[in-house]
C-alpha cells in the first residue's frame, strides 16, 4: 500500500513536489487546503482516517500535532528540509500561500526549526534536502511508492 506522507517546516517544498507528483499521475492531498486543518492546527482525524482507508495509493503532505497518530498508515514518511535561511527566503517571496511573509510567521518558522523538526525528523522513514531540484525530489518519491507497491503485492502478482 503505498501511502506515503511528505512533512517538513514551511518553505521546505512540500506543495512543489506534491505539484510534481500530481503532474506524473499521482492521487496527492496537500493538507494545507480544502479544511483538513481543523482551527486548533490538528488534522481532522475522522477525515483524514477516511482518507487513508479508502486510498491505498497516495501521498500526502503536511506538517500538523497530531500527525504521528497516522505514521503506521502510511508505508513511508519523507522529512524534506533545508537551512533555516533558505525556509525564510522561499516563505517571504511565495504567492500560493501567505505564511511566512510577516516577521512573526518567519520568528515562527525559527522555532519550529529548532522545536519541531527534531521530533519529525524522529518520525520520518527518510529525510531529503529540500534545496535538491523537485524532478529529483519526486523521484525519490516515486521510487518509495514503487518499493513499496513491489512489497505489497505477493510475488507474481502483475
Amino acid at each position: 500500500m503505498p501511502r506515503i506522507l511528505i512533512t517538513g517546516m514551511s518553505g521546505s517544498g512540500k506543495t512543489t513536489v506534491l505539484q510534481e507528483l500530481s503532474r506524473r499521475g499521482y492521487r496527492t492531498i496537500d493538507t494545507d487546503y480544502d479544511g483538513w486543518v481543523l482551527p486548533d492546527g490538528t488534522w481532522d482525524e475522522p477525515r483524514m482516517s477516511t482518507l487513508l482507508a479508502s486510498h491505498s495509493s497516495l501521498v500526502d503532505s503536511g506538517t500538523v500535532e497530531n500527525q504521528g497518530r497516522f505514521y503506521d498508515r502510511f508505508s513511508a514518511v519523507v522529512l524534506l528540509s533545508a537551512p533555516v535561511e533558505v525556509l525564510i527566503e522561499r516563505v517571504s517571496v511565495r504567492t500560493n500561500n501567505t505564511y511566512g511573509s510577516s516577521e512573526a510567521d518567519q520568528s515562527a518558522i525559527r522555532k519550529y526549526v529548532l522545536d519541531v523538526e527534531p521530533l519529525l525528523r524522529n518520525g520520518a522513514t527518510l529525510e531529503l534536502d529540500g534545496r535538491r531540484l523537485v524532478p529529483e525530489l519526486a523521484d525519490w518519491v516515486e521510487r518509495l511508492i514503487t518499493e513499496s507497491d513491489q512489497v505489497s503485492r505477493p510475488e507474481g502478482d502483475p
